[in-house]
């Protein structure tokens, strides 16, 4: 894709871009080597440690560089600490801790380091209790190479010690090209606490700010969750070596939030827009601005499932809730939306992408062009543009597929078209990248920039297991083809709330076909829909029935069961059940 913009000036990131207490160590020993299972000569190297500390707790990235002429197949790092810092979980790296002494072996995809400087980054998180003293010594495959500690002081320019050497530029087409991407450690050391969870706790997922607090953080000592600028100060520090580096955050606390889905309502009431203006996006904003984050590409996904629902969810539709009539009336989603995206796309490395729902939610025609309508309104109401929308994310903590393999919209059994399954329901689109192409057409022909890009969810899409087809279903009734033709296992589109018998989908990738700028996992795997019953909470989430597996459905998915998983916690929190089933059915599997 060509963007037409014009370029954006250029910034450059100065002072501090590690947290109190970030240390490095380094060494070029004459006696250190790098022994990898290629070969057994001496090389230079160098090991690079760095934290992000919050007094009861810190993340540590550790980079190792092979400054020598022979290339590395293989690689264990170890070393101690002096105080009692204790494992929570690691990335990019196998982590193990026998008492104070720490040992990382390579992931499969980080064994080797090339030579003349070629280098790998691994990291992880640890709580302590008193002093947080760094390591003096590592050794890489049992040589020591060299240690040291103490403060980098003022970071140098990109390329030097202590600064994580992404180039300042132009806001890019796709911010995904060449580009790390931002893991949360909080969810990563959740993955990696699961039997078999280390496999995955290295993907990128976006960290959500879904209330107030979750800018700044919450509680304390031991338990106190990171906010904003604390992941922001961790992507800085995950953003060495890379040449661009790019962190995802989901903004997610409009007025009368999520008016059709009572599990993922918020704390601010339908008529609160000017909270949701001065206590959440401009915080956000005055943060994301920080001089110190100007290296990394922000990509936003501004309030999912928000704008659709005023035009699926409202009188005089059979799906229509009062509290979605409210918010259509009040005009807060929209003046909402255009208020983030007016101050988010202010800022020259922030790339904006606005949820645009699912292909099971607005793929059918009264619905597609009408919501494409929508979003140019919001995005050209009171000081937003269209040049703050960078592009569109769908399937945003939904289960729909990105690509149905054994069926197509195209199809038609004896002449009848797939399109009058009762699966498919007249839709004309069977899977999501299919959706999300067309839709960005029509978007543009609405009047958005023509270089606009694409994301897609694919966190829970996978749809593996013993119940996946392996082939086109048969050719006797369009029901039968269809149905036994879909991997998509639910029993309705229409059904969201921690479906049974999901799995993981596609792995983040980037530009995976035309159009589409990413495959994400914006939705971390692993984290509830909402409750399986009611549980009161400070967060201001509500109980809904379609979290409950006993619940036999509404107008919005057709009276049907739900499809939810029983004993689930409130959303956001952690889902050990849901977790395990879908690695246990991704596809690809792991």
């Amino acid at each position: 894709m060509s963007r037409i913009n014009p370029p954006l000036p250029r910034r450059r990131r100065r002072g501090a871009l590690l947290a109190t207490g970030a240390l490095i160590a380094t060494a070029l020993g004459t006696g250190g080597m790098l022994q990898g299972t290629a070969s057994a000569a001496a090389v230079e190297c160098s090991v690079d440690y760095r934290t992000n500390d919050w007094g009861s707790g810190f993340t540590t990235d550790v980079t190792i560089t092979n400054s020598g002429t022979t290339a590395v197949n293989g690689w264990t790092l170890t070393y101690s600490y002096s105080g009692n810092q204790t494992l929570a979980g690691g990335w990019n790296g196998q982590w193990s801790q026998s008492g104070s002494n720490i040992t990382v072996r390579n992931a499969a995809h980080n064994a080797g380091i090339a030579a003349n400087g070629g280098s790998v980054s691994t990291g992880a998180q640890f709580t302590y209790s008193g002093t947080n003293t760094a390591p003096t010594s590592f050794a890489v495959n049992g040589i020591t190479c060299g240690g040291g500690s103490g403060n980098p002081g003022e970071p140098g320019e990109p390329g030097e010690p202590g600064n994580p050497g992404n180039p300042p530029g132009d806001r890019v087409d796709n911010p995904y090209v060449g580009a790390g991407v931002y893991v949360n450690p909080e969810w990563s050391a959740n993955a990696a606490a699961e039997p078999g969870g280390s496999r995955i706790a290295d993907q990128p997922t976006g960290v959500w700010l879904d209330r107030t607090a979750a800018i700044e953080g919450s509680g304390q000592g031991a338990g106190r969750t990171m906010g904003l600028r604390d992941h922001l100060d961790e992507a800085v520090l995950q953003a060495a070596g890379h040449d661009a580096f790019v962190f995802q955050v989901v903004v997610y606390n409009l007025p009368g939030r999520d008016c059709s889905a009572l599990a993922s309502n918020g704390e601010l009431g339908p008529t609160e827009i000017d909270r949701y203006k001065s206590e959440f996006i401009d915080p956000i904003a005055e943060i994301l601005a920080d001089p110190a984050y100007a290296d990394l590409r922000i990509v936003t996904t501004i309030e999912i499932d928000s704008l659709p629902n005023l035009i699926t969810n409202v009188s005089p539709r059979p799906t229509a809730t009062p509290e979605c009539d409210v918010m259509k009336a009040n005009g807060n989603y929209v003046e909402g939306v255009a208020y983030a995206l007016d101050q988010l796309g202010a800022i020259p490395n922030v790339y904006n992408y606005i949820d645009a729902g699912h292909y099971g939610w607005i793929g059918w025609d009264d619905n597609f062009t009408a919501s494409a309508e929508l979003f140019k309104t919001a995005a050209t109401t009171g000081g937003a543009t269209v040049d703050d929308v960078h592009g569109f994310i769908v399937n945003t903590a939904n289960f729909g597929p990105a690509v149905e393999p054994f069926y197509s919209i195209n199809d038609s059994i004896n002449g009848t078209s797939v399109r009058e399954s009762k699966w498919v329901d007249w839709n004309r689109y069977v899977d999501n990248q299919g959706f999300a192409q067309a839709f960005r057409t029509e978007l543009i022909s609405q009047g958005f920039d023509p270089g606009i890009g694409m994301l897609i969810d694919t966190s829970r899409s996978g749809w593996g297991g013993p119940d996946r087809p392996t082939a086109a279903g048969p050719r006797t009734t369009v029901d039968a083809f269809v149905e036994a033709s879909r991997v998509d296992g639910r029993i309705h589109q229409g059904n969201w709330c921690n479906q049974a018998g999901a799995g993981l989908g596609e792995r983040p990738t980037t530009a995976p076909a035309p159009g589409i700028d990413a495959y994400v996992w914006m939705k971390p795997p692993g984290e509830s829909d909402g409750s399986s019953s009611e549980i009161p909470n400070d967060e201001g989430k509500g109980f809904d029935r379609m979290c409950d597996p006993t619940y036999e459905g509404n107008p919005r998915n057709n009276h049907n069961m739900s499809g939810a998983l029983p004993d689930a916690p409130v959303s956001g929190h952690w889902f050990s059940a849901q977790f395990q089933e879908l690695m246990a059915n991704a596809y690809p599997p792991l």
